[in-house]
C-alpha cells in the first residue's frame, strides 16, 4: 500500500513539475502583452477544459507533459487572428521573448532548489564535499557462515589484520583495479577463496600495499547452498554525510548542494546517447544500469520504493533531481525545446547587428518552417526514445534495493 502510494504521489509531483514549468511560460509572457491561447497539462485527446478571459485551461489524455500556446510564438503562426496581432510574441522585443521562453526552466530551478532548502532543515543534506572512499570500520577475524546465515564465533585478526592493515586505512585498490566502494571489494574477495592478493589503502595521506592471503570460509550463495568463498577480515565504516541546517545555514548549503547536482546533471545529459543501448539491452533480460535513464513510469516506481521504506528525504531529493533534469535538457539548442528557440531569438539578433554595422536594414523574424525538418526528427526521436525506456522501465525496471 505504502509502495502505491510512493507511486502515486511521485507522479503527482512530476504532474505539478510540468504544471509549474508550463505556467512559467504563461506568466512571463502575459506580464509582457502576450495572448496565451492554452494552458493544458498533457498531450493527446482532451479530457476536459474551461476558458477564463482568452485562454483554455486543460488537461490532456496522456499527463507526460504540456503546452502552453502563446499566439504568434513565430511570424509563421497560421492560426494568429487579426485580433491577436497586436499580442504576438514574435512582435515582441528579443529580451522579453527570451524571458518568456527562460520562464519554464526558471521555475524549475527555483522550484528544485525550494525543495532542496525544505530537505536541509528537516533530515539534512548530503555534504558533496566528504569524503565517501571506502573506509575499514573495524578489522576483523574470519568465520564459516550457517545454514541459519548467521556466523560461528571466532577470535584474533582475520588475512587483512596480520598483514596489517589498520581501522580507518581508505581502501584503493585490490590487485591494482580501483575500488570504488566497499562492496566490490567484497565481492571480489568472496570469488578468490585461498588466494594471495595485493589490497592499496591509504593511510595518513600515503599509500601502502599489503599482501594478503585470502582464508577459505563457507558463505551462502543465491541458492541458499553452503559454498567455499573467500575473506579478507574486514568491516566497512559506516560514513555520515548528511548535515541538517538552520534556516539561515540552510541556504549557502543548499546552493552549494544545487551547483553539485546541476553539474552532475549535465554530465548526465551529456551521457544519455551512450546510455540508450543499454536501456534496450535491458528489454531484452541483460542487467539494468540504475544510473541509467527513466521514464515517468520508472521514475514513479522508484519514488514508491522509496516511500514505502519512509525515506521521504531521497523521495524530495528525487523530485528537485527531476526539476534541474527538466531545466537543462530544455536548455538544448535544438527545436523543440526551449533553447531551440533561445538559440534562433539570438541568431535573429547577432545576425540584425552584424547587417546594421553594414548599413543593411534588419531581415526581421526568422522562417521557422526551414527548421520544421530538424523539429519532426527531434520530435520523432524523443517520441521513440520515450517509448523504449517506458517499455524497460515495464519489463526491467531500475530497483534500488533489489
Amino acid at each position: 500500500m505504502a509502495n502505491l502510494l510512493g507511486i502515486v504521489f511521485f507522479a503527482l509531483g512530476i504532474g505539478l513539475t510540468v504544471a509549474l514549468h508550463e505556467a512559467g511560460h504563461m506568466f512571463t509572457a502575459r506580464a509582457f502583452g502576450m495572448r496565451v491561447r492554452r494552458y493544458f497539462i498533457g498531450f493527446g485527446p482532451r479530457v476536459f477544459s474551461f476558458r477564463k478571459g482568452h485562454t483554455e485551461y486543460g488537461l490532456a489524455a496522456f499527463p507526460v507533459g504540456g503546452f502552453c500556446d502563446i499566439a504568434g510564438m513565430t511570424a509563421q503562426d497560421e492560426f494568429l487572428t487579426e485580433e491577436e496581432k497586436p499580442y504576438a510574441m514574435y512582435k515582441k522585443p528579443w529580451w522579453q521573448r527570451i524571458i518568456v521562453l527562460a520562464g519554464g526552466i526558471g521555475v524549475n530551478l527555483i522550484l528544485g532548489f525550494v525543495i532542496l532548502y525544505f530537505v536541509a532543515m528537516t533530515a539534512g543534506l548530503p555534504n558533496p564535499d566528504a569524503d565517501v572512499r571506502p573506509r575499514v570500520g573495524e578489522v576483523t577475524c574470519t568465520a564459516d557462515q550457517k545454514e541459519n546465515q548467521e556466523l560461528e564465533s571466532c577470535t584474533g585478526n582475520g588475512p587483512a589484520g596480520k598483514a596489517g592493515v589498520q581501522e580507518g586505512d581508505i581502501i584503493l585498490a585490490l590487485d591494482g583495479e580501483h575500488l570504488d566502494s566497499f562492496t566490490q571489494l567484497r565481492d571480489e574477495v568472496m570469488q578468490r577463496p585461498g588466494e594471495t592478493v595485493t589490497l592499496t589503502v591509504e593511510r595518513d595521506g600515503e599509500e601502502k600495499d599489503f599482501s594478503i592471503e585470502l582464508e577459505t570460509v563457507k558463505r551462502l550463495n543465491q541458492q541458499g547452498e553452503l559454498v567455499d568463498a573467500g575473506s579478507i577480515g574486514l568491516s566497512n565504516e559506516v560514513l555520515d554525510i548528511v548535515e541538517k541546517y538552520s534556516a539561515t545555514q540552510a541556504l549557502p548549503a543548499t546552493w552549494h548542494f544545487t551547483t553539485y547536482s546541476l553539474e552532475a546533471t549535465v554530465e548526465g545529459i551529456k551521457q544519455f546517447p551512450a546510455k540508450v543501448p543499454g536501456v534496450v539491452a535491458s528489454i531484452f533480460g541483460h542487467e539494468r544500469d540504475v544510473n541509467g535513464p527513466m521514464s515517468v513510469v520508472g521514475a514513479s516506481r522508484v519514488g514508491g520504493e522509496l516511500v514505502e521504506r519512509s525515506l521521504w528525504a531521497s523521495f524530495f531529493m528525487m523530485l528537485a533531481t527531476l526539476n534541474f533534469f527538466l531545466a537543462l535538457f530544455n536548455l538544448i539548442p535544438l527545436p523543440p525545446f526551449d533553447g531551440g528557440h533561445i538559440a534562433v531569438i539570438l541568431y535573429e539578433k547577432i545576425r540584425d547587428g552584424i547587417r546594421k554595422l553594414m548599413g543593411k536594414q534588419p531581415l526581421g523574424p526568422a522562417d521557422y518552417t526551414r527548421l520544421m525538418p530538424i523539429t519532426y526528427v527531434m520530435a520523432a526521436l524523443l517520441m521513440g526514445l520515450g517509448v523504449v525506456i517506458i517499455i524497460a522501465d515495464v519489463v526491467n525496471p531500475i530497483r534500488l534495493f533489489g
